[in-house]
């Protein structure tokens, strides 16, 4: 899978965290890594001025860190989450 930078593959996932218990959130912050995870709460929270290939990278990183069950995602949602977290990326 070759990744795309562009706002309609962020939508896809963005859609993905949607259909899981996780809640995506852009927020202003400093984290170091450009994300940050509060696991008990089933929250991402995502730095909103990073740019759109920072976005992506940190989506799928965080796709990669978090136990999403792909049984409760639609079809091609769970297409592209397998996709995603079989691919070894190097940014």
């Amino acid at each position: 899978m070759q990744l795309r930078y562009t706002k309609s593959f962020l939508a896809k996932l963005e859609d993905i965290f949607s259909e899981s218990d996780y809640i995506l959130r852009y927020e202003k912050g400093n984290f170091q890594s450009g994300y940050c995870i509060l696991k008990d709460n089933k929250v991402a929270v995502v730095n909103k001025y990073y740019p759109l290939e920072g976005k992506i990278h940190a989506l799928i990183d965080i796709l990669g860190t978090i136990d999403i069950q792909a049984d409760k995602l639609s079809p091609n949602n769970r297409k592209l989450f397998g996709e995603i977290t079989q691919m070894e990326i190097k940014f």
